[in-house]
C-alpha cells in the first residue's frame, strides 16, 4: 500500500509540474481557431485570448478607418496561430476587463508570438499590471525594431513633441488632452519615438497615435 501511495504521489508530481510553469503559473496547450486581429484570437472552445503585454494597431474602431498597420498586423497574427495547436501560459491576472483571457502563446519552436509581432513593427509594447511577465524582453525587441524602423515605428520619426507620460501607468498623451493636465507623476517627451523606447504606449482619449 505504501508504494502504490508513493507511486502515485510521484505521478501527481509529474503531472503538475507539466502544467505549471515557474512561479505557479498554469501552462497549457490551446487550439486557435481564428485571429480577430493583431493581438486577439478565438480558442477552440469558444473563450477570446487577448496576448498580455502588447498592444497592435485597431482593426475595429470605434470610429473611423483601421490603424496604420492594422491589417498587416491582423494577418500576420493569423499566418502565425490560425488552426495550430500552441503552448499558452496565463498572464498573472487571468483576465482582462472585457472577460477575455490575458496570456501569451508560444509556437512549437519555442518563440513568443508577442515577440515576433513586436519585432516587426506591427504592435507596440504596453505596460498593464499583472502582465508583466516579458514586459524588459518585449521592451527590448521593441527598441530594436525602433532603431531598424520596421512596420508602424518606421512612421515616428517625423513626430514632434511634447506629449506627456504618466509615469504611474506607462501612457503618454498629447499636452493639450485634459487628462494629462491632472498627471502628477510626468515624464516629458519630444518624440513619440522617445515614448515608444522609454516603454510607453498611447493613452485611450485624446490618442496621440496615430500619428
Amino acid at each position: 500500500m505504501e508504494g502504490w501511495r508513493f507511486k502515485l504521489g510521484i505521478w501527481l508530481l509529474v503531472v503538475l509540474g507539466s502544467l505549471f510553469r515557474p512561479g505557479g503559473l498554469l501552462a497549457a496547450t490551446v487550439k486557435v481557431i481564428r485571429a480577430i486581429d493583431g493581438d486577439t484570437v478565438v480558442l477552440s472552445d469558444g473563450r477570446h485570448l487577448r496576448y498580455a503585454g502588447i498592444n497592435a494597431p485597431e482593426l475595429h474602431p470605434e470610429n473611423g478607418p483601421p490603424e496604420p498597420f492594422a491589417r498587416r498586423a491582423w494577418l500576420r497574427n493569423r499566418e502565425l496561430v490560425e488552426g495550430r495547436i500552441l503552448r499558452f501560459e496565463t498572464a498573472t491576472r487571468a483576465r482582462d476587463r472585457y472577460g477575455r483571457l490575458l496570456g501569451y502563446l508560444f509556437l512549437p519552436d519555442g518563440r513568443l508570438v508577442s515577440e515576433i509581432l513586436v519585432s516587426e513593427g506591427l504592435a507596440m509594447v504596453c505596460y498593464y499590471p499583472g502582465a508583466t511577465r516579458y514586459y524588459r524582453r518585449l521592451l527590448a525587441v521593441q527598441r530594436e525594431a525602433l532603431r531598424a524602423g520596421r512596420g508602424l515605428f518606421a512612421t515616428l520619426k517625423a513626430s514632434q513633441g511634447p506629449y506627456i507620460g504618466n509615469a504611474r501607468s506607462r501612457r503618454f498623451h498629447r499636452p493639450d488632452c485634459p487628462r494629462a493636465r491632472r498627471i502628477r507623476r510626468r515624464v516629458i517627451f519630444r518624440s513619440l519615438e522617445e515614448a515608444f523606447r522609454a516603454g510607453y504606449c498611447p493613452a485611450r482619449g485624446c490618442r496621440p497615435w496615430p500619428p
